[in-house]
């Protein structure tokens, strides 16, 4: 599908939305597209962890969850020998993404209406390379299973599945952690994360399982941090997000964490203060995990070998 084609929807219907944020919301559509160039420059680069002989091997590219389609532009910038793909469950979102891609002439990415929550209107091993990043806001539980699921069926023997999430966030903003431990524990209580005590996202530290238990070898993690700290290269665009993302957030909140409006504001205030202050320190922990689909095998049987030891 070439760039300048309609974005299309899946013919199967989507579950109710999960997301914590109004995924149709023009702020939300901006502050992606800051975020996505934090979180790619925070990771070393778009494909910092595969090696040159990987790279060389990806021909098609699916993006999940690619929001307003920023890295996966990137990749079709970066890579013109790569076809990517894109999809996000938000129509304005891919709107925004297939004009991009139109403005720039890219004709080796297209981007289409889908919910990673349903089975993907794909072929099997129809990509080489498949990578989601934060996608945890719109994810629970079973949903991370039958994703990865069908991560494998559209994977051939050699394919790679690229997983990025972030574990949790620490600053010495009082406010802001209160915010952000209220989130934590709805989150678990919606069994929307991995979480066992509420206090940290929760999925970061169960991907190289869940990908085990589906079938993937030769995983590999690799940790990254985003230091948004005062007077790092960092901090503008962290506080910026930080301060977007809450806003957008409080309708999740007040109905499923214990906090009144007057409790949420009086913190959202306080926190957007001490985050101005030279002291201000913020550091986000966050783990990319990539797994190799081998030859010979179904999902979920026990890892005999692998002829994909790429990168290792």
């Amino acid at each position: 599908m070439a760039a300048s084609d309609a974005a299309v929807s899946s013919s199967r219907p989507s579950a109710p939305s999960l997301y914590t944020i109004d995924a149709e919301s023009a702020a939300e559509t901006s502050r992606l597209i800051v975020q996505d160039q934090l979180l790619t420059q925070a990771m070393g680069g778009l494909l910092a962890e595969l090696t040159a002989e990987e790279v060389r091997s990806v021909r098609r590219v699916l993006d999940i969850g690619c929001g307003p389609g920023g890295w996966a532009l990137a990749l079709a910038a970066a890579y013109p020998s790569m076809e990517v793909v894109g999809f996000d469950i938000s129509e304005t979102m891919i709107r925004y993404a297939t004009a991009q891609a139109r403005v720039h002439g890219l004709t080796n990415v297209s981007f289409m209406v889908m919910d990673a929550r349903q089975p993907l209107a794909f072929q099997d091993a129809s990509f080489d390379l498949i990578n989601a990043r934060w996608i945890f806001a719109f994810m629970d539980q079973e949903s991370w299973r039958s994703l990865i699921a069908e991560c494998w069926r559209l994977l051939p023997p050699g394919g790679l599945l690229r997983l990025s999430e972030p574990e949790i966030t620490v600053t010495n903003s009082p406010a802001f952690q209160t915010l952000m431990g209220h989130f934590y524990a709805a989150l678990a209580r919606l069994k929307r994360t991995f979480s066992v005590d509420g206090r940290s996202c929760g999925v970061p530290s169960l991907l190289g399982k869940l990908l085990q238990d589906a079938g993937f070898v030769s995983i590999r993690k690799i940790p990254y941090v985003i230091d948004g700290s005062y007077g790092t290269e960092m901090y503008a665009i962290s506080v910026k997000d930080a301060e977007v993302a809450l806003a957008l957030t409080k309708p999740f909140l007040l109905r499923f964490a214990s906090l009144s409006e007057a409790e949420f504001d009086a913190l959202y205030e306080r926190m957007l203060i001490e985050m101005l202050s030279e002291e201000h320190v913020g550091l986000c922990y966050a783990l990319t995990v990539c797994g190799c689909k081998p030859n010979g095998r179904q999902a979920g049987q026990p890892a005999v070998s692998c002829d994909c030891q790429r990168g290792q």
